[in-house]
């Protein structure tokens, strides 16, 4: 076999269209060796081999249209693909150019030459995209190298003009008069306002290389939009916008960071009050739609400019900013919404907007529903029936002092880590931590065994714990252990109905530790 030989894999059925193409192959006296498969499962089980290009007729006994040449690209990305197109598919291969196939060719209608051509541009339009792409990349990386760089570096000095016009301002270095008050007022919300920049900077370039990341826990929706609500009423309040919340009684907990989701609910609310005229509105709802109900959906609604359509599509890009919003309202670099993006992203979500000009704007967001009985169903079933037993280990981690010493953010989630490692990952599942993180952590873990053998998994748990220098010198760790009794029924249930009721016993347990630990804590204050 002749190495320097060009790889051509034929995508063909027709057995006179594929000799035909090999002919016309010869004619051009092309270096090539031609591989030919005549369905597309066979097809994608060759692109292993890496060919040069492929030739590719779109109907195949196993697929038909633009699936077939999307499913060539989603397995090999980076190889160039010419159409072999029938007089009829002309539209078909049009659309697949569209979608980055290289060329097409109408079958009969092209000659040796043509067919060379179309084989040697394609390979080398694509080898030109592949350096347009990683140059693209280098000049991504730089940039947003550059921009953690210079953002770090002037962190520091603007701390250091904070703190002294800060000082000035409280009149702690001396008198000042009420006009010298008001400017240094002026220079101290420039001040913020660049902090803010700097800071949405930094996250919008974690964010572009994948550094972002969120820590799911169970939460409540309604928590995060009163809290979201209630840092934002006052700035509303100055420029006479009312704020309502309207959340759906039925809106289950849901799984999500709640830091992160608190941020985009603040970054959404911030934007509409600032588009919002004075004397108008803006409406945080959250609710269950009947199509959707593994997702809760998060809106907020105002009474503002509205969006042009041509904004519509590029609102959520790095940096854009609508030209036709006013002076007042672009105090931001347009860093807000793309890292709202990215944000519900990385939860699995979506995040849009409806909007008319002149009659406000509404965006919407969704974040997944806090399903136990989902989590427990890959650890709770094995081969098709329930596993016998179960057993609820609960972690308790509170510092020794109030605040805590240290990081302590760092701390719990480093203990997390351990209890996460300490665990077997078929039989047993470290739940998401309930709530917003507080000064005091608790985990639980499901596992499939009985009290006897549950003892194991603690000193395990216990051992590990206590190598952590922060949990031994600033942390009193509690670990117990609470058979889950199951009624002798639901043996006979369907194997679906008995993962909801372990799901539902479990979440009785944890409630009631929880409800008596927090009547403890109202015992000692």
């Amino acid at each position: 076999m002749d190495n320097d030989a060009t790889q051509v894999l034929l995508i063909e059925d027709n057995p006179g269209d594929a000799d035909l193409t090999r002919l016309r192959l010869v004619e051009a006296n092309a270096d090539v060796q031609v591989k030919c498969v005549d369905r597309l499962s066979a097809a994608l089980s060759c692109l292993g081999e890496k060919p040069a290009v492929i030739l590719l007729d779109l109907n195949l006994p196993d697929s038909r249209g633009a699936a077939t040449y999307r499913s060539i690209l989603d397995k090999a990305p980076g190889i160039p693909v010419v159409i072999l197109s029938g007089q009829d598919d002309e539209a078909l291969a049009n659309k697949a150019l569209h979608q980055g196939a290289q060329d097409y060719l109408v079958k009969g209608s092209f000659n040796a030459k043509d067919l060379n051509r179309a084989m040697r541009y394609a390979m080398e339009r694509q080898a030109l995209l592949r350096a347009v792409e990683m140059s693209q990349k280098q000049q991504l990386d730089f940039k947003n190298q550059f921009l953690s760089h210079v953002s770090h570096e002037l962190r520091t000095p603007l701390t250091c003009i904070h703190q002294y016009v800060t000082l000035l301002v409280d009149g702690l270095l001396g008198p000042v008069t009420p006009e010298q008050a008001d400017h240094l007022k002026t220079v101290l919300r420039s001040v913020n306002q660049l902090h803010a920049m700097i800071r949405d900077l930094l996250e919008a370039t974690r964010a572009e290389s994948g550094k972002i990341r969120v820590e799911p826990r169970c939460i409540s929706p309604r928590e995060l939009v009163q809290q979201a609500s209630a840092m934002l009423r006052p700035t509303a309040a100055a420029k006479k916008i009312g704020v309502e919340i309207a959340v759906d009684q039925r809106v289950p907990l849901v799984h999500a960071d709640p830091d992160r989701t608190l941020e985009v609910l603040i970054n959404l609310l911030d934007n509409a009050i600032k588009f919002t005229p004075p004397g108008g509105s803006v409406v945080v709802k959250a609710c269950l739609v009947e199509a959707d109900p593994e997702w809760v959906y998060v809106s907020v609604s105002d009474t503002g400019v509205g969006i042009s359509p041509e904004a519509k599509n590029l609102i959520f890009e790095r940096l854009y900013q609508d030209p036709n919003a006013t002076a007042n309202s672009r105090s931001g670099l347009g860093l807000g919404l793309f890292i709202s993006r990215e944000i519900v992203r990385l939860h699995g979500g979506r995040i849009w907007v409806s909007s008319e000009p002149g009659h406000g704007s509404t965006f919407t967001f969704t974040v997944p529903v806090y399903s136990l009985a989902k989590l427990l169903s890959s650890v709770a079933i094995y081969e098709n029936r329930m596993r016998p037993s179960f057993v609820l280990v609960r972690v308790d981690l509170a510092p020794l002092s109030n605040p805590p010493l240290g990081n302590w953010k760092e701390t719990w989630q480093q203990a997390l880590e351990i209890v996460r490692r300490c665990v077997y990952l078929d039989k047993d599942l470290v739940l998401p931590p309930m709530g917003t993180a507080g000064t005091s952590e608790t985990f639980f873990v499901v596992a499939a065994t009985d009290m006897q053998r549950s003892g194991i998994m603690t000193k395990r748990i216990r051992e590990q714990l206590e190598r952590i220098p922060d949990v031994q010198a600033k942390c009193r760790l509690t670990i117990s252990t609470l058979a889950i009794d199951l009624p002798p029924e639901q043996a006979s249930w369907p194997v679906e109905q008995q993962v909801q009721g372990l799901a539902g016993r479990v979440a009785e347990l944890i409630m009631a530790g929880v409800e008596r630990r927090a009547a403890s804590a109202a015992d000692h204050t």
